[in-house]
Order: structure tokens, then C-alpha cells, then sequence
């Protein structure tokens, strides 16, 4: 196997457009943090680079399993996008088995490195938080809960890109939980669910004929397309009323998430089942979780 099919592979798995969900949760909570107590960049970026590396590891096992299932096989190639059907470096022979679960396996004891450097020489309880962390990255595809494949996948996106991390960010840079930084989280949690959603229609099919029992299966596309704005109203709802935890009015720039949320809801509600091959709805569901993120995080800022 060359090395610049090697690296391709990594590449994939490493997929930063997927990782910027982190990146959007740590933001939100270092930013709250920030008008809270003395700030910390290298505690930031140490967080950072352990949830990139876990991020990496779980696509990798994440990959393995889904291969194993023959749900990234059977994706059909007009069903085919960059931010669906898998990262698929074995279905396209980037990876072997042993490559992806040595990717997994090498990057999982990063992380844990990582990890044990904030618990140790900066904040103790984060070790809590982690290990809830890692049990809900494994159990997203592993054994023996396997979430994604029983319905429970969407919610455990909602936690763990939403209050988990968040309130990780938070509780790095102050020693201690806040119910305000959770409150913000949960639109977080919920318009990130929604990118995930919106990247199931197009395995819909593969996904049904294999076992992957997640949300929009069960419902069925059409169903689904009409779940999709009643998440992102969810989440507008809870920050309208974010005000009300003694948060700063402009936690509501966030609200410009809304113009990339309306736009893929109406999209996916006119046409559940090809508005992946003429639209970019899934784009458009990515800017609205960092816009909510860059918004809320920066009016808290500003307030």
C-alpha cells in the first residue's frame, strides 16, 4: 500500500470539517469562561488536541464497524457526499483492518495522555467528564450498545457535543460547573444533532438494509424532513430564554445560526429524498452549529 494512499486515509479519519464540532463546543464554553475567571490558552489548546485525537480514534473504530455491518458498502455511489456514508478508507482500500484499528488504538492512547495532563496538573474533576465521554464515543457505534444502531445515536451527539464538552471547556479554565454554560449548550447539543440528521438521508437506504436503526430510519425520510426544523426550533427556543439564567442579552447573536437552519430545513422538507444531490443543505446544516457557536460565544463576550 503506498504512503500517499496511507496518508489519504488518515486524512479521512482525521476529517476536519467533522472535528470542528469539538471546536465549536470548546469555543462556546471558553467563552463563557473567559468572562469569568483569569483564561488559560494552553489549557485550551491541550483540551483541543485530546478531543481531536478521540475524534479520530472514533471515526477510525467508527469505520471498522460500520464496514463490518456492510452499511458503508452499500451506499450507493450517487448517494455518495463528503459528509456522509463513512470515511470509508477500507471500503476504498486506503486502510487495512489492522491500519484503522492501529489509527484507533494509537490515537485513543493520545487521548487518554492528553486527558490525564488536565486531570493531574489542572483540574481533577475532569476526570468524570472524560470517562462519560469516552463510554458515550465508544458506545456511539461499539459494542455492547451500539446507540446509532438502536435510535439512541442523535442523543448521544445532543450530550456529548453539547453539555459534555462544553461544560469540560468551562470547568478547565474555571474549577467549577455552571447551570448557565449548560443551558447554552443545549442548542449547541441540538443544532449539531441536526448536522448529523440531515447527513443520514442520503444512507438512508444502506442504513435501513443493514441494521443501522438510527432516527430518520425509524421515522422515514419524509417524517424525518418534518422533525428537522422542530430540532432547530428547539434549540432557538432554549437560547431565546437563555437571557433568563442571567446570561447577556447578546447571547442572541446566535440567532444568526437561523438563516442556514431555515435554509436546510426548507430544503430537506421540499425534497427528502435527493436534496443531498442539487443542494448544500449539509453545508449549510455545518455553518449553522459554528455559527451558533461563534454567535452565542461571542455575545457572551461582548455582554
Amino acid at each position: 500500500m503506498s504512503e500517499s494512499r496511507f496518508w489519504t486515509g488518515f486524512w479521512r479519519l482525521a476529517d476536519p470539517k467533522i472535528s470542528l464540532t469539538s471546536v465549536a463546543a470548546v469555543y462556546l464554553g471558553a467563552s463563557v469562561a473567559a468572562a469569568d475567571a483569569p483564561f488559560s490558552w494552553l489549557w485550551v489548546i491541550v483540551l483541543l488536541l485530546a478531543l481531536f485525537a478521540i475524534e479520530v480514534a472514533k471515526n477510525a473504530w467508527g469505520d471498522i464497524f460500520d464496514y463490518d455491518s456492510g452499511t458503508d458498502l452499500a451506499v450507493a455511489p450517487e448517494d455518495r457526499t463528503t459528509f456522509s456514508g463513512g470515511k470509508r478508507v477500507m471500503v476504498d482500500g486506503l486502510l487495512t483492518r489492522n491500519q484503522t484499528w492501529a489509527m484507533a488504538a494509537g490515537f485513543t492512547l493520545a487521548g487518554f495522555v492528553l486527558g490525564a495532563m488536565i486531570v493531574f496538573f489542572r483540574e481533577p474533576a475532569a476526570l468524570w467528564i472524560g470517562v462519560i465521554g469516552m463510554i458515550l464515543g465508544w458506545s456511539y457505534h461499539g459494542p455492547p450498545l451500539h446507540l446509532i444502531y438502536r435510535g439512541f445515536g442523535e442523543l448521544d451527539v445532543v450530550i456529548c457535543y453539547g453539555p459534555l464538552i462544553t461544560l469540560a471547556a468551562y470547568l478547565v479554565q474555571t474549577h467549577e460547573l455552571s447551570w448557565q454554560v449548560f443551558w447554552l449548550s443545549i442548542p449547541l447539543g441540538l443544532v449539531i444533532a441536526a448536522f448529523l440528521w440531515v447527513n443520514q438521508f442520503p444512507d438512508y437506504r444502506a442504513d435501513r438494509d443493514h441494521g443501522k436503526r438510527n432516527l430518520v430510519v425509524r421515522l422515514g425520510k419524509h417524517k424525518a424532513s418534518r422533525i428537522l426544523p422542530l430540532i432547530y426550533l428547539a434549540a432557538f427556543a432554549i437560547l431565546t430564554a437563555a437571557p433568563l439564567t442571567g446570561l447577556p442579552a447578546t447571547v442572541w447573536l446566535g440567532w444568526l445560526a437561523a438563516i442556514p437552519a431555515a435554509y436546510a430545513s426548507v430544503e430537506v422538507w421540499r425534497d427528502p429524498e435527493t436534496f443531498y444531490r442539487s443542494k448544500p443543505v449539509q453545508p449549510a446544516a455545518l455553518i449553522t452549529f459554528l455559527a451558533y457557536s461563534a454567535g452565542a460565544g461571542t455575545g457572551v463576550l461582548i455582554g
